[in-house]
């Protein structure tokens, strides 16, 4: 008995700060200096969320930036299904996706001759990718344009306008937010 009441002081004492006290001051702080981020990077329009600045969606309107294909299941962008497709280079069910794709690229771009780019043929690691390259955007800037009656170079700025740079100007890539890119567009008028 001696032993086990120091044991069950220690035991509940830990189960306060790492259950409860830290939980808590956590959250707490998140909220004061980044409530933003702490609620989810959530995109509103109307007062309504609408999507997360963190996590694709799937756009198929020819009026709309197509996001980089997901590979989550059951539906593509599925946040509690988060994954790759997990098929190798030279697995072939991904080249027969991976040339699916290019075939229906370059249907809705018939005026591209070029190389399509990697990121709308390609699924990310997570499945659940926000962003595409200025050059997939680019690719698309034509039928974008033609859809809604804008002209190409009005397109091609709100690209330009939407293209993050590089973290610290020297980490990673960049890119362009697919959701922020669509309502922008939303909101010019042919």
């Amino acid at each position: 008995m001696r032993l086990i009441r120091p044991a069950l002081v220690l035991f509940t004492g830990l189960s306060v700060v790492t259950g409860i006290a830290y939980p808590l001051a956590t959250t707490g702080l998140a909220q004061l200096l980044f409530p933003h981020q702490a609620n989810g990077s959530l995109v509103e329009r109307d007062g309504k969320p609408i999507g997360s600045a963190l996590i694709g969606q799937a756009f198929t309107s020819e009026r709309y930036f197509w996001s980089r294909p997901s590979a989550t299941g059951p539906e593509p962008y599925n946040a509690g299904a988060s994954g790759g497709s997990n098929l190798g280079p030279l697995n072939p069910a991904l080249a027969e996706a991976v040339q699916g794709r290019i075939a229906t690229l370059h249907k809705a771009h018939p005026d591209q001759d070029g190389p399509v780019p990697v990121d709308l043929v390609t699924t990310s690691a997570s499945g659940l990718d926000p962003h595409i390259s200025p050059a997939a955007a680019n690719y698309q800037a034509s039928r974008i344009a033609k859809a809604r009656g804008l002209s190409a170079a009005q397109v091609q700025a709100l690209i330009a306008e939407h293209t993050q740079g590089r973290f610290l100007g020297l980490l990673g890539e960049p890119v362009v937010n697919v959701l922020a890119l669509n309502l922008a567009l939303d909101k010019l008028k042919p």
